[in-house]
């Protein structure tokens, strides 16, 4: 008894072994193929640069993001005529920093970005794969609201819920949670009518496996790929959107900086002092490119064919 027991647990540690290693070996090809990759390698630096910036905003900003300075209101950047190394982005019409602004504006757009992808994957995700494994009536009902919901005009749709429930960050969030969760849900679908048909789905089914064991089992970890890309570039997306409600004024109150609310504060000035909204719009745009790259190299890895290619 005691032998057997020993001889289970060896087994079982072998196979950790093998899990361990297997998970080094795709971990360090993924490295090998980001370095050979000089726009991952961008997309990765610029994602990461930010990120820091989130999370250790109060340790980078020299200032508080919602400090107001009036004798020092509309300072050029330092590199300019009458700027200063105090304020490296300058300052905007009431003298608050725009680098603290900026530097703070960057946990909006992430978490906005983060948590709305979260949600709508979450249900893209278990919508598209029930209608895609059952088929028939059910996938004809829920298709035929999620195409209702895609033929809306997105950005006006958004703009209208987001006039109706208020500003708020949560409030953000839920909207670009619920309004994506259609294109996660068409993407898991065409996913899912491809898999089932597949020799693993016909063994588990043969195997007396239920639907909801063989969707959660065996297709939902197949996935994961296409998910994680489609995941990046949704969010870069609803980083634009969200500085887009911003700067109408729909998004998170005037208390929390954020980079659409300083482009919505810098547009009077633009021709004067056109700093006050550059800085925040080419935060945006970094941001943005930075997560197409690594979206890009995420997809090649991913996908076999494309890294066969490549």
């Amino acid at each position: 008894m005691a032998t057997k027991i020993q001889e289970k647990a060896g087994r079982s540690a072998d196979s950790l072994l093998d899990v361990e290693r297997t998970f080094k070996e795709k971990l360090a090809y993924a490295g090998r193929f980001l370095w050979r990759d000089k726009s991952g390698v961008l997309g990765m630096v610029l994602f990461l640069v930010v990120v820091f910036a989130a999370v250790f905003a109060p340790q980078i900003s020299p200032y508080d993001p919602l400090e107001q300075n009036l004798r020092d209101n509309k300072m050029p950047p330092a590199w300019s005529e009458g700027g200063n190394w105090d304020h490296p982005f300058g300052t905007d019409n009431i003298g608050r920093d725009n680098f603290s602004r900026i530097v703070y504006g960057a946990r909006v757009s992430l978490t906005v970005g983060f948590f709305g992808v979260l949600i709508a994957g979450s249900l893209g995700l278990v919508i598209g794969a029930i209608a895609g494994y059952m088929g028939g009536r059910v996938d004809a009902a829920i298709m035929s609201i999620i195409n209702l919901i895609l033929s809306l005009p997105y950005l006006l749709f958004v703009v209208f819920i987001a006039s109706v429930l208020g500003r708020s960050l949560i409030n953000v969030i839920l909207i670009f949670g619920i309004t994506d969760a259609p294109i996660f849900a068409r993407v898991t679908r065409g996913e899912v009518l491809r898999m089932r048909e597949s020799g693993y789905v016909e063994s588990a089914i043969s195997a007396g496996a239920r639907w909801p064991r063989i969707i959660f089992d065996h297709i939902l970890p197949n996935l994961i790929g296409p998910l994680i890309t489609l995941a990046t570039f949704e969010m870069s997306a609803m980083i634009f959107y969200e500085a887009g409600l911003g700067f109408l004024g729909l998004s998170v109150p005037p208390s929390i900086p954020s980079w659409g609310n300083m482009l919505a504060a810098g547009r009077k000035y633009l021709q004067l002092y056109p700093w006050i909204a550059a800085f925040p719009g080419l935060a945006i745009m970094f941001t943005s490119l930075g997560m197409n790259l690594l979206g890009d190299w995420l997809r090649d890895v991913l996908d076999p064919r494309l890294r066969r290619s490549r």
